[in-house]
């Protein structure tokens, strides 16, 4: 009988009526017990080690915080009641501890229903700023870490709509906050605004090849509100609650100290504003200050940045990327591009880099040229400084170490590298806090030193080098030994005394954090004890296998049983994937996989499902390659069939599956590949594909790492767009969709008519549109139904395929009736 009901509840929810009003469900207990637990907290830890800030915060928000007021504006969503992004996540408490201590202390003091985030460490690291998000607006708190209290600052009237927020003095007693001005004008509601005229846009005959932005300001009602949101006047808000003017109402992007703390850079927005890009692309100046507020001078002036050259190579001209030196008081570094900012002049050098010295009237001194794209520079002292520059077409990075004091010394090449190819990446700089309060890399005489992933061929062991500048040799320091652990290597605390930060984990083990000698050998103290929130996977059995492609391409996924597994039992699959592009195939078949890491159940995860009798191929290996002049995506429905045969058959040839059960899934891109396999294979049984993009003329001017225009290559643009093959479909596809979707390409539209296409079309298919959510999806109600749907698709089309549905009994056909 309970048989019965299962089948019937199919048949009503899935059944062939257009349309479904069908309140929010719960996914069935097994997977609840995992999707809606309390996580541990965040952790943020002073440069030297000794105190740990410990951040509560919910797991999802609710469909009543996403259904609060919002504008879209100019790539920008705003909650124009409180002036704060509007998909902001809060946290809700605050512990603090002692690294040393065993237990942390509750922060005294909190406001009722704290809404925290922006959180900002004072120079000296003895407070911590941060935004609190009332009903009627946003206020500043500050946290006294030693005392374990916070304390109010201001009122909710800050202006967070835009970052640069809340900026700390050097003296650790004053801070700039941006406040909402007196003047600002009441916003135009434009649901119900009686227009003035139509919307014009222009072209003059320049190419503006942008990719599909959403959010983007429509009309000139738009733009007013744009403006008065935007709108801050930046105030002198002290520790004791005392507040000074300190500039006048304006636009104001972005505001950063220099290393002296004498000046600050502030960058504000200016007219005209632009119906084709996002609002960190229009008309900006920067201008520098004293700490008094006093105009030092303009020191950038950059034009609407709407037309540039064709390519992703390709820039805007003038200065850009500019910042502090992080090793000098107070010195601006910049870069231009000496090829026009378009990637098809052929020149020696594509930028260069120049600084200027405050009081920054005297003339620009250039210290670098990079052969390739700026990619930006790390800071050690005078005559030592590290900078990348990359090619996205090659996939090259080179790092080059230069005297920034002597630009007639030729750099030199550290490293070139495929910055695809992870076997060969040499790892981060590890860097300390200079006396300026930034962080530079840490230098002891000829030697440096280097924190790197560890991925190897036969496993990945996070590294610790010690690299000699004058004779290039390595030295290895310290190298993770764990064979059934992972060891994350996060910072130094202090190189000289061997003294790391570390994170260790297992499958079953959460991650917690250490403090680890690598002078000594085993001395390793713990700072952390969180608990596993996941117990019901305590037995999980995960493993990374290895297989082949068709052609010889090395491939990998991580498997995971069924917790009721049994050998010889034969069960359904659900595989997980997102495609990568590559220009080798050496990179294509490198292993980052590890079967070492924490099971995570996130939202958007597919683990939940061993829970109920599925076996997992999560991240499974789907790379698209395209070596020499040949383009990855040239072959790309070849490759992803080839790349879901080759992980069917592993699993298969393990003997863990029923391959006519298998059901394919992704998220974004890998919903665009769902949709092509289920299309041009009949490997699967089902698929999810998750807010998704299936047309791809409405994306013309390029996709993922296609850059290639529609007018340039339409064979690879109608080939790769399940929409143009709808007629294929003939495999079950569950589609679920943000109605609020953000994400570029990725239109809420492009699941709409692909639904309406499969659907005309005959195919069986389900469409979900999710209120409220975004491209990642963040209400408890909207995730828990999303993982009911996902379940009630599988169980029907997967692991119940080719069952016969039993007769309806009279009654119950009165019900259906």
């Amino acid at each position: 009988m309970k048989r019965l009901i299962q089948l019937f509840s199919f048949f009503i929810l899935f059944g062939s009526y257009a349309q479904q009003n069908l309140s929010y469900q719960q996914p069935p207990e097994d997977i609840l017990e995992l999707a809606d637990v309390d996580l541990a907290p965040g952790v943020q830890i002073d440069s030297k080690g000794e105190h740990m800030v410990l951040l509560y915060r919910n797991q999802y928000k609710s469909i009543a915080e996403l259904s609060e007021t919002e504008l879209r504006l100019a790539g920008l969503r705003i909650n124009p009641v409180t002036n704060i992004g509007s998909r902001t996540r809060y946290f809700t408490n605050i512990k603090v501890k002692k690294t040393d201590d065993k237990d942390a202390k509750q922060v005294s003091g909190l406001p009722d229903d704290a809404r925290l985030s922006g959180f900002r460490w004072s120079p000296d690291e003895s407070m911590i700023a941060c935004l609190n998000t009332t009903a009627s607006g946003v206020e500043v708190w500050v946290l006294h870490i030693a005392e374990a209290k916070v304390t109010k600052l201001t009122g909710p009237k800050v202006n967070a709509n835009m970052g640069s927020t809340i900026n700390w003095f050097k003296d650790n007693t004053n801070l700039l906050v941006k406040m909402l001005p007196n003047n600002r004008k009441e916003l135009i509601n434009t649901a119900v605004a009686v227009p003035t005229g139509p919307t014009i846009s222009v072209s003059d005959g320049s190419k503006a090849q942008n990719r599909t932005y959403q959010d983007l300001l429509k009309t000139p009602n738009d733009e007013f509100n744009f403006e008065q949101l935007a709108l801050s006047e930046i105030k002198k808000v002290s520790i004791n609650g005392a507040i000074e003017d300190f500039l006048s109402p304006d636009m104001y992007r972005g505001i950063s100290f220099s290393p002296d703390g004498n000046y600050v850079n502030v960058i504000k927005i200016k007219r005209p504003y632009s119906y084709l890009v996002t609002y960190t692309r229009f008309p900006n100046e920067s201008t520098i200050y004293d700490m008094n507020g006093k105009k030092i001078t303009t020191v950038n002036d950059v034009p609407l940045d709407e037309v540039r050259p064709k390519g992703f190579m390709a820039t805007r001209k003038g200065k850009r990327s500019m910042s502090w030196r992080a090793d000098q008081p107070a010195t601006l570094v910049w870069a231009e591009a000496l090829d026009g900012g378009d990637p098809a002049v052929e020149v020696d050098f594509r930028d260069a880099v120049y600084e200027l010295k405050a009081p920054f009237n005297g003339k620009p001194r250039e210290i670098l040229k990079t052969k390739q794209r700026f990619g930006g520079i790390q800071w050690g002292n005078e005559n030592t400084a590290i900078a990348y520059d990359y090619w996205i077409n090659t996939r090259n990075t080179k790092t080059y170490v230069f005297n920034p004091s002597n630009n007639k010394v030729a750099p030199k090449i550290m490293s070139d590298r495929n910055y695809q190819d992870v076997y060969s990446d040499p790892g981060d700089l590890v860097t300390s806090k200079n006396t300026y309060g930034r962080y530079t890399f840490e230098i002891n005489g000829d030697k440096i030193y280097l924190m790197g992933d560890g991925y190897t061929k036969e496993g990945q062991f996070p590294f610790i080098d010690e690299y000699n500048l004058k004779t290039n040799k390595t030295k290895r320091l310290y190298q993770s030994e764990y064979k059934d652990k992972l060891e994350n290597l996060n910072s130094a605390i202090d190189m000289k005394k061997g003294k790391i930060l570390v994170r260790i984990e297992s499958p079953t083990e959460y991650p917690n954090y250490y403090i680890r000698n690598i002078n000594k050998k085993n001395d390793l103290t713990a700072i952390t004890a969180f608990d596993n929130p996941f117990k019901s996977l305590e037995k999980i059995n995960k493993s990374v296998i290895s297989y082949k492609r068709d052609d010889g391409l090395d491939l990998e996924g991580t498997l995971y049983l069924p917790l009721d597994y049994e050998e010889g039992k034969k069960y359904p699959m659900i595989l997980w994937a997102y495609p990568r592009e590559y220009k080798d195939k050496s990179s294509a078949s490198q292993s980052t996989a590890n079967p070492n890491e924490f099971v995570y159940p996130y939202w958007g995860s597919p683990i939940y499902w061993v829970t109920r009798g599925y076996v997992v191929l999560d991240d499974a290996a789907f790379p698209i390659v395209g070596e020499g002049t040949e383009e990855p995506n040239d072959s790309f429905r070849t490759q992803l069939v080839a790349n879901g045969k080759a992980a069917i058959d592993a699993v298969d040839n393990l003997g863990y599956i029923d391959r006519d059960k298998v059901a394919v899934g992704g998220h974004s891109y890998g919903a665009f590949m769902t949709a092509n396999l289920l299309s041009h294979s009949d490997l699967f049984a089902a698929g999810i594909a998750r807010s998704g993009a299936y047309n791809r003329t409405l994306t013309p001017f390029g996709f993922q790492s296609e850059e290639r225009s529609y007018w340039e290559s339409p064979e690879v643009y109608y080939n790769m767009s399940p929409f143009m093959h709808a007629d294929k479909m003939k495999t079950p596809l569950l589609l679920i969709h943000g109605v609020a979707d953000n994400n570029s390409g990725t239109y809420p539209l492009q699941s709409e008519r692909y639904f309406n296409a499969l659907k005309g079309l005959g195919a069986t298919v389900r469409l979900v549109m999710l209120p409220k959510e975004s491209h990642g999806y963040a209400a408890k109600e909207s995730i828990m139904h999303m993982l009911w749907e996902q379940d009630q698709w599988l169980e029907k089309h997967v692991k119940n395929k080719g069952e016969e549905e039993e007769p309806i009994s009279t009654t119950e056909s009165k019900i259906k009736n």
